[in-house]
C-alpha cells in the first residue's frame, strides 16, 4: 500500500460510519477529552458512558476536580474498577491548579508529566482535543495495526510494541489528525474486534495481511497465560443498632488505595477476638454468607463476609481517623470498591427485612 493510502482509507470510512455522538465529542476541551480517556483505559465505551456524564455533572471543569475531595471523586469512580485512574485524575488536576495556572498543558512533554498519563493517552489528547499530530497506540490500534501488517508476537514484549509504535507513526497523518486518531479508535473498536471482526466492512480489508492469510484471530498474540493464584480473606460486616456498617479507608496505594472498604479478617481468625483487640468491644456473629469472588489482573481473591452485631459505646472508632459507621441507604459520598458496594447493598436489603 503507497505512503498515505492507508490514513485516505480509514478517513474515508470514518466520514460515512464514525461515531460522532460520543458525549465527549461535544466541546471536546483538553479537559474533558483527558477525563474521557482516563475513563476509557481498560473499560468500553458503553460502560463509560454514563460514569462520564455524572462526573462532568459534578466536575465540569479542572478547578472543581481539584478543589474536590478525592473521596468524592472515587465515589462517582465506584464501579468502574482500576481505582488508580480516579486517583491521578484527581492528582493531575491539582497539578494544573498549582502549576499551570488552571489550565491544561499543551504540550506533549508537560501532557505526559501529568499523575495517570502515559506516551498514548498524551497523544490522543492532543490530536482530539488540540489537532496536534501525534500516534496513538491504544488496544484497539494495536489490533488493527497487528492484522494489518501481520505483527507476530505479544504486544507486552518490548520489540512488538516498538515496531508498533513505528507503524503508528508511520500512518498518522499530517492533517486531519483529530478525525484520523477517532477513526483508528472507531474501527478497532466496531470493525477490528477481538472476537468476530468484521472484515467485510473493513476497509483496509484488501490489503489486510491477516485477512489474507486467514489468521485474523491470531494477531495480535495474545499475553502468555499464566494461572491466576487465589487469595483468601474474610469481609466483616459489623453493624451497629441503627444497621450501620462500620467501614475502613484502605491506604492510599495498592488493591482499592484510598477507598473504604470493610475490615479484614484472616480467615483463622475469630470475630469476637479481633473486635475485642482492635476495637475493644464485644461483638456477636450472626451469620456468614457464600464466598464472593473478584478477580483483579493479578490474583483471584475470595472473600467470606461474616456478619457481626456489636454494641456502640463511647468512642468506638467513630471519631478515628480512617473509620467510619457507614448506612448504605443514606447516599454518604464515599468511595467503594464494587464487591463492597455490592455487599453493602444486600446488607441494607437484609437489614430493612428486620434480620439485623
Amino acid at each position: 500500500m503507497a505512503d498515505g493510502a492507508f490514513s485516505r482509507q480509514v478517513l474515508d470510512w470514518y466520514a460515512h460510519a464514525g461515531r460522532r455522538d460520543l458525549p465527549w465529542q461535544e466541546n471536546p476541551t483538553p479537559y474533558r477529552v483527558w477525563v474521557s480517556e482516563i475513563m476509557l483505559q481498560q473499560t468500553q465505551v458503553s460502560t463509560v458512558i454514563p460514569y462520564y456524564q455524572r462526573f462532568m455533572e459534578r466536575f465540569p471543569g479542572i478547578a472543581a476536580l481539584a478543589d474536590a475531595e478525592l473521596d468524592q471523586v472515587l465515589h462517582l469512580w465506584t464501579g468502574l474498577g482500576y481505582y488508580a485512574r480516579a486517583r491521578n485524575l484527581h492528582a493531575a488536576a491539582v497539578m494544573m491548579r498549582d502549576h499551570h495556572a488552571g489550565r491544561f498543558p499543551e504540550s506533549f512533554d508537560e501532557v505526559l508529566s501529568l499523575p495517570g498519563i502515559g506516551r498514548s493517552t498524551a497523544g490522543a489528547i492532543l490530536a482530539l482535543a488540540c489537532r496536534q499530530r501525534h500516534a496513538i497506540l491504544d488496544g484497539n490500534v494495536k489490533r488493527v495495526l497487528a492484522r494489518f501488517h501481520a505483527i507476530e508476537g505479544w504486544p507486552g514484549r518490548a520489540a512488538v510494541l516498538q515496531r508498533l509504535w513505528e507503524l503508528a507513526e508511520q500512518h498518522t497523518p499530517t492533517r486531519q489528525v483529530a478525525e484520523y486518531t477517532q477513526a483508528m479508535m472507531d474501527l478497532g473498536a466496531t470493525l477490528c474486534s477481538r472476537g468476530k471482526p468484521g472484515c467485510d466492512r473493513c476497509p483496509l480489508a484488501e490489503d489486510c495481511r491477516a485477512r489474507q492469510a486467514g489468521r485474523q484471530r491470531d494477531f495480535p498474540s495474545p499475553r502468555p497465560r499464566k494461572l491466576l493464584p487465589v487469595r483468601q480473606t474474610r469481609m466483616l460486616l459489623l453493624y451497629n443498632d441503627r444497621s450501620e456498617v462500620l467501614l475502613e479507608q484502605r491506604p492510599p496505594s495498592g488493591i482499592w488505595g484510598g477507598l473504604w472498604s470493610l475490615p479484614e479478617l484472616a480467615c483463622d481468625e475469630a470475630v469476637e477476638d479481633w473486635c475485642a483487640q482492635r476495637l475493644g468491644v464485644p461483638a456477636q456473629v450472626t451469620g456468614e454468607w457464600p464466598v464472593v469472588q473478584h478477580t483483579f489482573s493479578h490474583f483471584r481473591l475470595d472473600m467470606q463476609p461474616v456478619l457481626a452485631r456489636a454494641p456502640e459505646p463511647a468512642g468506638l472508632v467513630m471519631d478515628a481517623p480512617g473509620w467510619l459507621w457507614y448506612k448504605p441507604q443514606a447516599g454518604q459520598e464515599r468511595g467503594l470498591a464494587a464487591p463492597v458496594a455490592q455487599l453493602l447493598q444486600r446488607f441494607s436489603k437484609y437489614s430493612s427485612r428486620g434480620e439485623a
